[in-house]
């Protein structure tokens, strides 16, 4: 069988700018050193010791070695493995332990800094092409950051796709009767959109064999690296999406799944983590559909298609033209 032929662009679209997710804030303790490979970059995230996550550009300016392998955080600063020359979270030289004096290009920012901060249990970044500063901050769910909601549970994939490709998935009604094997599924959204935030939500009757649960499934998207799933009714049960550019047509996907610690060992609690096993297995499916598809800026639709093109307009607002 021959192999599918992908030396054409398939994706000819920038990497969208806004926060991205780079780690789970219990992947990073006090002092510590992680390598990153995000936005076609080598980076290196830390913690000092005041406990804020810091992150720069990974080689040193000095002499090139990276800061993420053998990197180690001296109070808010990371010294450099090869010579210990300490970086801030600025990017700025505050320290060289043999030189009498800091070279005066050190004494200024010389190392690229990126924005960071945490939210939802997860460690982000801003990512503009154009090093644009922050336009909106990632907003706190009640649900990631509450003690009456359980530990993420937790799955990762790698895939060789768009976070456009992505997003605009979530609204094609019609593919998940044939990939997915739904019976049906409603079309009918509520949407709204602010800026960087999109919402939407529908209310639907869940049959059980004690007959129909009213239900709500709301989802959304805070910019283009955060989305977001919360279901009520039948169950409760929310999923924290994040979508991050390895590359221009790479993304690491993160999901983090969450419900009621009162749930967890009921009816409701299997009825969630049903959910939970539904919603992986329908990415899954997604994955070799994302990775052979040729992404088109001319689609023809039809009715029932869902909403993609409102989508993609809101979607614009993060590409930059003629941005790598």
């Amino acid at each position: 069988m021959n192999a599918i032929d992908h030396s054409f662009e398939r994706i000819p679209l920038p990497m969208p700018f806004g926060w991205f997710a780079v780690a789970y804030s219990n992947e990073l303790e006090t002092k510590g050193v992680k390598p990153l490979e995000y936005f076609g970059q080598s980076l290196v995230l830390f913690r000092g010791e005041d406990g804020r996550p810091r992150c720069l550009d990974a080689y040193c300016v000095h002499m090139g070695a990276h800061l993420g392998v053998g990197g180690t955080v001296v109070e808010n600063t990371i010294a450099c493995p090869f010579h210990a020359w300490q970086f801030d979270g600025e990017g700025k030289c505050t320290h060289i332990p043999y030189a009498s004096k800091i070279p005066a290009f050190a004494q200024q920012p010389c190392l690229k800094s990126w924005p960071c901060l945490e939210a939802n249990k997860m460690i982000w970044v801003w990512y503009h092409p154009n090093n644009d500063t922050p336009q909106w901050e990632p907003p706190d769910y009640a649900e990631c950051n509450s003690d009456e909601w359980s530990d993420f549970q937790c799955h990762e994939w790698t895939i060789n796709t768009h976070p456009q490709e992505m997003a605009e998935n979530s609204v094609d009604a019609a593919h998940f009767k044939y990939v997915h094997g739904t019976v049906d599924y409603p079309s009918n959204w509520n949407a709204s959109y602010d800026g960087p935030l999109r919402h939407a939500y529908i209310d639907v009757n869940m049959d059980t064999p004690q007959g129909p649960v009213a239900s709500r499934i709301e989802n959304g998207n805070d910019g283009p690296g955060q989305a977001w799933t919360r279901f009520t009714g039948l169950t409760e049960t929310f999923l924290l999406a994040s979508v991050t550019p390895v590359t221009r047509e790479q993304v690491h996907v993160r999901f983090a799944f969450t419900q009621p610690k009162a749930n967890k060992n009921s009816d409701e609690g299997v009825i969630a983590d049903a959910f939970i096993q539904e919603i992986v297995r329908q990415l899954n499916q997604d994955i070799p559909i994302w990775e052979n598809k040729k992404y088109l800026h001319r689609i023809r639709l039809c009715d029932g298609d869902g909403p993609i093109m409102d989508i993609r307009h809101w979607f614009k607002q993060f590409l930059i033209e003629g941005a790598p």
